[in-house]
């Protein structure tokens, strides 16, 4: 996989460099700012991003904005963020227009090199994967007013991991349960949150989107 990467730490830049090309990943670029960042996307065109959301020129959130836009001009590359803190704002705006090929992690996560792989894979390949860290402070923050608090315990399980990028085999296997099984609960959770099969929509993006704006 062609990957450019923007992270304004040299230890963590040069880190994440060595890690990936010992996986046999291409850094074609590996860039200090946002504005570095778009342009090395526009010269090498690669297969995936990994961007920190908080870069200069401004160290605010130039590292996500520039995120948004490589999605908005170069639709087929997959981007995976990387925040220091959980930003519920920062992952309902990398899902607002649509949710595949993208990703949302801590950066304490990348210690874990195994989850990263993981997530990094799935955001290639076309899925959506958001760090289970920020999932769970996202679904704390329900009310019971919210059309959340009508899951079950289980539904609740199921969508979290939905909102993670896995797909309905990978939740059965994490939740040792049948595949048929998930999808009864799948399809619980689009009818208990009025989620219609309408054409042109993904109800599992739309369920993940309702998710994220709790």
């Amino acid at each position: 996989m062609r990957i450019v990467l923007a992270e304004d730490s040299t230890l963590l830049r040069e880190g994440l460099v060595r890690l990936l090309a010992d996986e046999g990943h291409e850094v074609v670029a590996a860039v200090v700012d946002a504005e570095l960042l778009v342009a090395a996307v526009e010269t090498y065109r690669p297969d995936a991003v990994v961007t920190d959301v908080r870069m200069p020129p401004g160290n605010s959130d130039d590292g996500l904005r520039a995120a948004i836009e490589i999605r908005r001009r170069w639709p087929g590359i997959a981007v995976l963020v990387l925040s220091q803190y959980v930003e519920k704002r920062y992952a309902t705006q990398l899902l607002s227009d649509r949710s595949d090929g993208v990703g949302y992690l801590l950066k304490d996560r990348v210690a874990q090199v195994e989850d990263f792989l993981d997530a990094l894979d799935r955001v290639a390949a076309g899925s959506t994967a958001l760090d289970p860290e920020v999932v769970q402070q996202l679904m704390s923050r329900t009310s019971h007013a919210d059309p959340l608090s009508r899951l079950t315990p289980r539904e609740h399980d199921v969508l979290r991991h939905m909102a993670q990028g896995h797909t309905n085999a990978a939740i059965a296997e994490r939740l040792h349960v049948s595949q048929s099984a998930v999808e009864k609960h799948v399809n619980a959770i689009f009818d208990k949150l009025g989620l219609a099969d309408t054409a042109g929509y993904s109800r599992r993006v739309l369920a993940i989107l309702r998710y994220l704006g709790s």
